[in-house]
């Protein structure tokens, strides 16, 4: 399980959004906007009566092409048929419709389906490249987990055009073409599962009998409803109709379930519009399509084609012409829901259409008419309009209209900038339908201006990284003096003028490329921003600034590195970075870390990134530089110090950062090669392009090119281009130290590449030092000299690669992606940061150290001055002083590392008191440089970054309960980690710990409570801080979070629960709907909605988040059920024990690595609370499966396959130490009969025989009192086990034979051993009044010798009136052999009697082995002491000698108990503390917790 939590560092600049696709969400509120440049933004409604304001939330990023359609799906739908199959309940059905999920798809094939509830990308999936460019998407509207996809293959020149023009359709992202092509266009459509986003359908793929496809939707017909068909159309009006399958879920077991067209039925009006190619829009509402003109807008029936009515916009305002500005012409139309239509339809369902239709123009203007269509009769009457947007005329705008609920949103993209890099804002007005009298009287439908959105750029105003009153005069002075480009004049008002939005609003233009840098040990070092003005600028993090050096003094003291810098020079926009750190060393210089930029001014600039200083110019490209590639992990000299530049004049260029000149030239690419890789394993570079030759099919292009010689090695096409291309990303991704295909810092996207998801083998090469020493960024056997963790050179001989390579071999704490410009994420990985650097790997690294002390293929035997070897040949192995210095500093640099985490990971202005300890006393730095918000990582890279204001970091914790958990465990985690780092800050850590814990929810009580499925799968985590963290925060949030299904009517109306359904997305229940449904519901139909529940694996939306599998869901279920049904049984349904009780069993007998300790540890702690009336008949079957477990992978048989064990070391240790004694306590004769059984069914030396012995001790210590009646078959168990005659089972139980006799002897005073532990003695506990004895044992020969008779001497039983002979009595109270072991002392606690035996010598009693019960020798009786009150369980012969008669009623009542009831009561009441001690000569003294008397035999 992977624990992620990001931190977004956002620029001040406000991100360019260009709106090219828009979706509403009804239940709850909300609008996503899709970007020409991929990204997505989730808007949420806030409404009142009288205002309303839409407010972006998040962004979410998990494309980088152009969106081309969204839609809202349901993944976790469930059919009318499927529910009947699965047990489903109607809490289930009720809310599946409540909560929906977005889907995404943009034009280079990428689908995305996003999670409302949680925010995150729950599937990240490319499509096959034989579809085509994704251009709409549509829902089904009989099952909305499927989705309908419309692709076209387009050029790649018109969709770079597309950017440059105005748009005409939201929707529309693929620009037409008007020029008939020699080839018809191809399309195919699919049918797209939104769970698995896998295609389970082919409609349609080939060439259209129309022109190119503008528009797509699904449609029903009148005739039958139940039958759905796809309309395509084109720009040309002419329509394609193909019939849908009524199941088209029915395919996706069996194959792709491809059908082509021919085997569909296919429609086709072929007659279009007289005015070609002027349809700007196409909307369709059930059979009705409508064309939307420039002009004018035609109506027409389906299937038939048929006109039925149009309107006219030449006499309305829609197309004026207002001064200095072109003309206004219609650009969209869309049919809106309304309630006056539904009621007529109730009314005549067949013979009426009536709906309400709104248009608008490219200024914003909208007109809205009421369109009816009754009895052939077409009418269409004007409503109302929504005025035109307040812009200014010249500015480029691009307007869409989108409906939520009685809401209508105007969604336009404002262009800011006319430069090169152009900048687009989304500006949102929302607009209510209202009703009111026009002048005549008459009602009327119009809309009221009711709100507006908020714009990205408040939160540069509302979340200034710092204001004045923060912002320390040292902090101010030291920008001052490091600030290169500072004015020498104008003190510290006008610098923090400027750093105000950390100057990058105004002065630079907008961030166009940005990138982090991350440093030798795999912290961040910078964020470098570039921007449109052609500056640069780089700010620090400062995070290992109090970091000492090894055996050295803190540096920060004698710091000369600046926090910020700029790097002017380039007279274009900045389009692309990279930071290299030198393997070799360049000729004439002496940089150690260079910083490679290109721009718009077709140059690449190398600048030494400490200094600041231009290195030089290269003139390698005549058109703009976008892509700077650097090599791979593990590339050799020479290539080590190359890196490759992508400019749009269609060419890749090599370029030495050693000889500083281009070296290979890369030309001939059709097009510009978007996507590049570099494989220095291989040796080849792969470009992919588009081929737009003219024709209307793009067949994308892989060139392979051999980087020593410069020849073009392969060209290849179509399907097997992507194929190929994706080879070598996966290649690239299992040598790279990072797990991706993008190499070192670069501004690259990190959505652009393919993502190979980190199963395998992605670090295991981690752990080799000869793969290490060849890192490109990393050298193994040096310590490069960074910025951020210099090393004096006496200091760096001592910090040779035992520390280096313990620092390596571990993953990545902070891994680091810029998905769009402007935009840095931190990813923190929570089991890299929790789990301490092991002292063991240290030292063993040490010892492993003159493996490799020169970087390999360097060319030559000397390494280079800047990175020599540490070790100068003075020892091999390092001194114990060595490594006890290293193990210091690497703590210390863990202490730096959880620091700069908590720092950018806590929610800062929330507890200003807290805020305030954090700083003082746990040494935390506010991050005040930059903007932050917290962000989630999702399905294969994808994001979802919140905008950085408060508000929207808390909406998310108010949405996402996985969040929740998440950000909660990690800083839970981590504050434990810090209070073991460092005891002095251990008050901080608790309280920081205790804030995420309970406090928060405190403090804002409408945040959601952690997910509680996700807390359990972390509660077997390597790490203790993880487990304590999970367990804590389970049960802080469990009476807020349990699952609906299980949640009992009490705790429904006590808590107030908006519960987390278990289901991710069906959260947002209706409170009534919950409570009618829950009232409706039988027991039976409760047992089967749990059952549902624990079986449940698809509907789970926290999986993608920690990269689990749907076999971690449905055990996670188990144990949350479990774990609630023992420790909060008041607030889940009674029937909850039962109905889990054997998932249970399965899961513990499963042997799963993760969950099977965690339901063992369930099983047995609520073994006699909970489980015991569950599965009493059970039990036994239950340990004879564990012991066979225990037989089958722990056997001799099996150490020839120990390095692969069935069951993990720590989940035996729990089912030896912790379930088996539960169980064995809970059926004590059942488990002694299992125990007697393996005797004879298992192997002489099997370990089942030990654990039995071990858990038969552990049984003693636990429940003594209820073993009393077994023992003996303990005491004939423990000696068969010694037993001579098998020497193989003696020789391997003996000890722990022994072991478990001493503490039989030691709980039950009735079973002696003599003093040289040759003679054994058992009496009866409890027994018949007249046939109580004691046997006596030979240890040697574990043989019985003589029973001794311990029954009532003849004639006194006669004397107790009401007593039968056949009664049950405690027999033997206590036993102890005489200090010779020749007589044995017996005292019996009913009758008071002591008695004596003289016993032979062992040898003789051997001989004659008479067993006759032998009478006793001597009788005494005890007289009654101060306190002994006999009753009917201790009713004595005294008793009734001294007529008790005050007890006669108690002794009635006692005869009126069967004999298992009187066992029982004699159990309970059993005695365990009397004691016989010899105290010399024939005396023996009685003791019951105090001495009772002494006497003489």
């Amino acid at each position: 399980m992977k624990c992620r939590s990001v931190a977004c560092i956002w620029s001040g600049t406000a991100p360019s959004h260009r709106v090219t696709a828009t979706a509403v969400l009804d239940h709850p509120p909300t609008l996503y906007t899709g970007g020409s440049d991929g990204s997505l933004i989730w808007w949420n409604l806030h409404s009142t009566d009288s205002n309303s304001e839409i407010v972006p939330i998040a962004m979410l990023c998990g494309h980088a092409a152009p969106i081309a359609d969204l839609a809202i799906c349901d993944p976790l739908v469930v059919l009318e048929s499927e529910k009947r199959d699965s047990l489903s309940n109607v809490e289930l059905t009720c809310s599946a419709h409540s909560c929906g999920a977005l889907i995404s798809a943009c034009v280079d094939g990428m689908l995305c389906v996003w999670s409302r509830s949680s925010g995150h990308c729950r599937r990240r999936r490319k499509m096959p490249p034989w579809v085509g460019s994704p251009s709409m998407v549509r829902t089904l509207p009989s099952n909305p987990r499927y989705v309908c996809i419309a692709c076209c293959f387009v050029d790649t020149v018109h969709l770079n055009d597309h950017h440059s023009v105005e748009s005409s359709d939201v929707g529309e992202v693929l620009v037409d073409r008007e020029a008939q092509h020699k080839k018809p266009p191809k399309c195919t459509v699919v049918i797209v599962d939104s769970y698995t986003l896998s295609i389970v359908q082919t409609l349609f793929h080939g060439n259209l009998s129309i022109e190119s496809l503008k528009f797509m939707d699904v449609v029903s017909f009148m005739e039958d409803q139940d039958k759905h068909s796809i309309v395509m159309a084109d720009s040309f009006g002419r329509l394609q109709l193909v019939s849908l399958p009524k199941d088209p879920h029915q395919d996706r077991e069996g194959g792709t379930g491809l059908h082509m067209s021919s085997q569909m039925e296919v429609t086709v009006c072929a007659e279009g519009l007289s005015e070609r190619g002027q349809v700007m829009a196409i909307a369709t509402c059930e059979n009705v399509i409508a064309f939307v003109l420039t002009s004018r807008c035609i109506f027409k029936l389906l299937p038939t084609g048929t006109t039925i009515g149009e309107i006219t916009f030449v006499d309305s305002n829609l197309l004026c012409k207002e001064s200095n500005s072109t003309q206004s012409h219609i650009v969209g139309g869309i049919f809106l829901k309304n309630e006056h239509a539904a009621n007529l339809e109730a009314q005549e369902p067949h013979k009426i259409f009536s709906r309400t239709f709104a248009v608008w123009n490219n200024k914003g203007l909208s007109i809205v008419y009421l369109i009816s269509y009754v009895r052939d009769t077409f009418k269409c009457e004007r409503l109302c309009e929504i005025p035109a947007s307040s812009n200014s005329f010249d500015v480029r705008l691009s307007v869409s209209f989108i409906q939520l609920s009685h809401y209508i949103f105007r969604i336009e993209s404002v262009c800011l900038l006319a430069e090169e890099h152009l900048q687009w804002k989304p500006h949102i007005t929302i607009w209510s339908t209202c009703r009111k009298h026009d002048d005549h009287g008459k009602l009327c439908l119009s809309f009221k201006f009711h709100g507006v959105g908020r714009s990205f750029v408040d939160w540069i105003s509302n979340s200034m990284p710092s204001n004045e009153s923060e912002v320390p005069v040292n902090m101010q002075t030291k920008l001052t003096s490091s600030h290169p480009f500072a004015p020498s004049s104008g003190g510290l008002k006008n610098l923090h003028t400027e750093n105000d939005n950390l100057g990058l609003v105004n002065k630079r233009g907008i961030v166009s490329s940005s990138m982090v840098i991350s440093e030798t040990f795999f912290v961040p070092y910078a964020v470098v921003y570039g921007f449109s003005s052609g500056e640069i600028e780089m700010v620090r993090f400062d995070l290992l600034e109090g970091l000492s050096s090894l055996g050295g003094s803190p540096r920060h003291g004698a710091k000369s590195h600046m926090s910020r810098q700029l790097f002017l020079g380039h007279t274009g926009t900045v389009l692309c970075l990279a930071a290299h750190r030198m393997v070799g060393v360049a000729k004439g210089w002496s940089f150690n870390q260079v910083l490679v930029s290109g721009s718009m001014d077709c140059t690449v600039r190398i600048w030494d990134l400490d200094t600041g200083n231009l290195i030089t110019v290269m003139h390698q490209h005549v058109g703009p530089v976008r892509q700077i590639i650097l090599p791979p992990a593990h590339t050799y000299r020479p290539w080590s110090d190359c890196f490759l530049s992508v400019g749009e004049d269609s060419c890749v260029a090599l370029a030495s950062l050693e000889t500083l000149r281009a070296e290979r030239i890369f030309p001939g690419h059709p097009s510009y090669p978007a996507k590049v890789v570099w494989d220095s394993g291989r040796g080849y570079i792969a470009c992919l392009c588009r081929n737009h030759s003219g024709t209307s099919d793009t067949v994308d292009i892989l060139y392979i090119w051999d980087v020593k010689t410069g020849a073009r090695e392969r060209v290849l096409r179509g399907t097997a281009s992507h194929s190929m291309f994706d080879h070598f990303c996966q290649g690239i991704s299992m040598n790279s130290i990072s797990g991706s295909a993008l190499n070192g810092n670069t501004s690259v996207s990190s959505l652009l590449l393919p993502v190979i998801e980190d199963g395998a083998s992605t670090h295991t090469h981690l752990n080799n030092s000869d793969k290490l020493a060849t890192s490109s960024n990393v050298v193994a056997g040096t310590i490069t000299e960074s910025n951020t963790s210099r090393v004096s050179k006496g200091d760096s001989e001592k910090l040779f690669p035992a520390l280096q390579m313990a620092i390596q071999s571990r993953k990545h704490p902070i891994t680091c992606s810029c998905p769009f410009p402007g935009i840095a994420a931190l990813s923190f990985d929570l089991a890299s940061l929790v789990f301490p650097y092991q002292k063991d790997d240290l030292i063993a690294n040490g010892r492993d150290k003159n493996e490799d002390n020169f970087v390999k293929g360097q060319g030559s035997e000397t390494p280079s001055p800047q990175h020599r070897p540490l070790d100068n040949g003075s020892g091999v192995h390092a001194t114990s002083n060595d490594t006890v210095q290293e193990i210091e500093w690497i703590r210390t640099l863990e202490e730096c590392l959880l620091r700069f985490s908590l720092g950018f990971l806590h929610l800062w202005n929330v507890d200003s008191e807290l805020d305030t300890l954090l700083i003082t006393d746990l040494k935390l730095k506010r991050p005040d440089n930059f903007f932050v918000a917290s962000g989630f990582q999702g399905d294969k890279g994808s994001l979802t970054l919140t905008f950085p204001n408060l508000s929207a970091i808390l909406e998310l914790w108010r949405m996402s309960s996985e969040f929740c958990a998440m950000r909660s465990l990690t800083m839970v985690s981590l504050a434990q980690r810090m209070i073991s780092l460092s005891h002095a800050s251990s008050n901080a850590s608790s309280a920081l710990a205790a804030f995420y814990t309970r406090n928060f929810a405190e403090k804002i009580s409408d945040i959601k409570p952690p997910f509680l499925q996700l807390l359990v799968s972390f509660w077997q985590d390597e790490s203790e801080h993880v487990r304590m963290a999970a367990r804590s925060l389970f049960h802080c949030a469990a009476s807020r979070a349990i699952p609906l299904p299980l949640c009992s009517k009490r705790a429904t109306g006590h808590t107030n629960l908006s519960s987390i359904s278990g289901h991710g997305e069906t959260e947002h229940v209706n409170s009534n709907i919950e409570e009618t449904s829950t009232n409706i519901l039988s027991s039976k139909d409760e047992e089967l909605n749990i059952l549902a529940w624990l079986e449940s694996f698809e509907m789970q939306d926290w999986i993608s988040c920690v990269g689990g599998t749907s076999q971690d869901a449905m055990t996670s279920h188990i144990i949350v059920a479990a774990a609630l049904a023992i420790w909060y049984p008041s607030l889940v349904k009674p029937c909850l024990a039962m109905l889990v009780v054997h998932p249970l069993m399965k899961l513990v007998m499963a042997m799963n690595e993760k969950y099977s300790s965690t339901a063992a540890e369930l099983l047995a702690e609520g073994m006699e609370s909970t489980w015991k009336g569950c599965i009493s008949s059970e039990i036994p079957r239950l340990i004879g499966d564990i012991f066979f477990q225990i037989e089958c992978v722990s056997g001799p048989s099996a150490s020839s396959s120990a390095q692969n064990l069935a069951v993990p070391v720590g989940l035996r240790d729990t089912l030896v130490g912790v379930l088996l004694p539960s169980l064995a306590m809970a059926d004590i004769p059942g488990f002694l009969t299992v125990m007697e059984s393996q005797i004879w069914s298992t192997a002489s030396d099997s370990p089942v025989h030990l654990v039995s012995l071990m858990t038969l001790i552990r049984v003693v210590r636990g429940s003594p009192r209820h073993l009393a009646q077994y023992l003996d078959k303990v005491i004939d168990f423990i000696l068969q086990t010694v037993d001579p005659s098998n020497s193989v089972m003696r020789k391997t139980c003996f000890q722990s034979s022994m072991s478990a006799l001493k503490e039989v002897a030691r709980a039950f005073p009735m079973v002696a051993l003599n003093d040289t532990w040759t003679k054994l003695a058992v009496g009866d506990v409890i027994g018949e009044k007249n046939n109580a004895s004691i046997r006596v044992y030979d240890m040697q020969s574990v043989m019985k010798i003589k029973i001794l008779d311990a029954s009532g001497p003849p004639g006194l039983p006669n004397l107790l009136a009401t007593s039968s002979e056949m009664t049950l009595v405690t027999a033997i109270s206590a036993l102890n052999f005489s200090p010779d072991g020749e007589g044995l002392v017996a005292f019996s606690e009913h009758g008071l009697m002591i008695r004596w035996w003289s016993l032979g010598s062992v040898w003789w009693e051997k001989l004659s082995r008479n067993l006759v019960p032998v009478q006793c020798t001597k009788l005494i009786f005890v007289p009654p002491w101060e306190g002994f009150s006999p009753n009917s369980t201790r009713s004595s012969i005294m008793a009734s000698i001294m007529g008790y008669d005050g007890q006669s009623n108690i002794q009635e009542n006692a005869k009126g108990l069967s004999q298992a009831d009187n066992l029982k009561l004699l159990i309970h009441n059993l005695e365990l503390s009397y004691r016989l001690e010899w105290v010399g000569g024939r005396k023996v003294r009685l003791t019951h917790g105090h001495e009772l008397g002494t006497f003489q035999l």
